[in-house]
């Protein structure tokens, strides 16, 4: 599946179904959609199934960077199907649909696009089981010239967002299409796999290789699933409220290690505050990951993914606020379109502003105002339309703090209870699943009993600063008794936070 763009299945996907329908019109089989329709991505995800469990057991030598091993997928199809595709960059061996062996197929015009053409065409609503055995090198598949697998010294990084399951297991790539999942990687003894969920088991089949086997056991989207390789320090523990509580550092980090540790330790005490907020936490396990191998963080689910730059002024539990966050606002509730990130990012940095006032390190008022008259009228930063500000601005810094002043904006034209009322309420209704943002609205207006168009016309369908700030006051520059704006304690944190990760998307 191409990133940006995506030309279609081309003579692969038109051969496939001439061959199976015989040249016949109107025969019921037809290829699968090569991708969901997502405005974006229009590459992303296929039509024709729905997955519902990844199994992944591979193994891993990080000398070699090679990558080998089987996915097996459980499915439904949702139509009869004469052929389908996996969204996949690797080199494939077999493939089986139904324990028959079955055709399979790059598309030429995006060789990503993986097309399976079963021996005979499927049913429509029947269970499927698709088994992909596959090997190759990673770090040296490049799709519309990006590379999402890193290699580090002594591993690699399997982690990336919108995509990165592509470069190591195949897929159905799209939020809209979660599933559980079993990941079991073998990798030599001196080096670790870690992965979503729990750890189930560590076992040696062989001198030298310890094969780790996790397990997540509620909905999960497949950009979400991560593996991290290499010579961590790992901890192993139990929160508070009894769950596997998993976390590990890269000793490469040096003199960052102890700040590392220091913020993704708290993991526990963040998610058990945050879940006074947004309701009770959605998954089995909690944790993190520290590594020297990336830049940004992401917020795999159960266990986020933290870079090198967010401990270099010390602790940093801001970052651990945000990407916690998203267990709840982007991996529970799962964006319906990439247009939608703001569901994700909005409520995310919102996160921080919250966690810092039970710190007691500025209000989530003095933050927001702050915010609203750090940026002039005329910066650009006024000009990203946060609800569809597009694929190229996706993760814009205006979506993270311009997304959270939309946030603030509700909760003061509702009220506190109402609001979050209205957070405890979306999480527990689209648990598990996928949204969109005039549900949310939609959802806002009905427990609040307010009329909320302009508010969020004003905040994230319009371009240009607005006239008040979300408290309703004037920008800075007509205030003349309150003096210049001060900055909130935690404000440098959440702004490095935001730096880092807006970083990684500029390139």
């Amino acid at each position: 599946m191409r990133l940006r763009t995506r030309a279609g299945l081309g003579a692969v996907a038109a051969g496939v179904v001439t061959v199976l329908l015989g040249g016949t019109a109107g025969a019921a089989p037809a290829a699968g959609a090569p991708g969901v329709g997502d405005s974006y991505y229009p590459g992303a995800g296929n039509g024709g199934y729905d997955v519902s469990h990844y199994d992944i057991r591979l193994t891993y030598q990080p000398t070699t960077d090679q990558l080998s091993g089987t996915t097996t997928i459980l499915a439904t199809t949702t139509q009869e199907l004469s052929s389908f595709n996996l969204d996949f960059g690797l080199k494939v061996n077999s493939v089986r649909v139904n324990n028959a062996p079955a055709k399979f197929a790059n598309d030429p015009e995006d060789p990503s696009e993986l097309v399976v053409t079963p021996a005979r065409p499927l049913a429509a609503r029947q269970p499927i089981t698709v088994v992909v055995n596959y090997a190759d090198t990673p770090s040296k598949v490049v799709i519309d010239g990006v590379t999402a697998w890193k290699k580090t010294p002594d591993g690699a990084l399997a982690v990336d967002e919108p995509q990165s399951a592509e470069w190591w297991y195949p897929s159905n790539d799209h939020p809209t299409d979660k599933a559980t999942f079993d990941v079991s990687v073998e990798v030599p003894d001196n080096v670790s796999a870690l992965s979503n969920g729990t750890l189930v088991r560590k076992t040696k089949n062989r001198a030298g290789w310890t094969r780790w086997n996790w397990r997540s056991t509620q909905p999960q989207a497949t950009y979400l699933t991560s593996l991290e390789v290499g010579a961590f320090e790992i901890f192993q523990s139990t929160t508070p409220n009894g769950q596997p509580f998993i976390t590990a550092y890269d000793p490469s980090l040096g003199e960052a290690v102890p700040a590392a540790k220091a913020s993704i330790e708290r993991t526990p005490e963040v998610n058990e505050f945050l879940a006074t907020r947004f309701g009770p936490y959605p998954f089995e396990a909690q944790g993190g990951v520290a590594s020297n191998g990336l830049s940004f963080a992401l917020e795999n689910q159960t266990r986020p993914v933290y870079g090198r730059g967010f401990w270099r002024s010390g602790t940093n539990t801001s970052v651990v606020a945000h990407e916690n966050a998203h267990q709840w606002f982007g991996d529970s509730v799962a964006v319906g379109s990439w247009s939608d990130i703001w569901l994700n990012e909005g409520f995310a940095t919102y996160a921080e502003y919250l966690w810092s006032e039970h710190e007691g390190e500025g209000t989530a008022d003095e933050l927001a105002e702050y915010t609203y008259d750090s940026y002039p009228a005329d910066s650009p930063f006024w000009q990203v339309v946060v609800a569809n500000p597009g694929a190229d601005k996706q993760f814009d810094g205006a979506v993270y703090d311009r997304g959270a002043l939309a946030v603030h904006a509700l909760r003061k034209a509702v009220g506190d209870e109402a609001f979050f009322t209205i957070l405890k309420t979306w999480q527990a209704r689209k648990k598990g699943g996928t949204a969109r943002i005039p549900e949310f609205i939609a959802l806002a207006e009905k427990i609040s009993g307010k009329p909320l168009f302009e508010l969020f016309q004003t905040w994230i369908y319009a371009k240009g600063k607005p006239s008040v700030s979300p408290n309703g006051q004037p920008a800075a520059a007509a205030r003349t008794a309150s003096g210049p704006p001060v900055a909130p304690k935690s404000y440098p944190a959440i702004q490095l936070t935001h730096a880092e990760l807006a970083a990684h998307h500029r390139h």
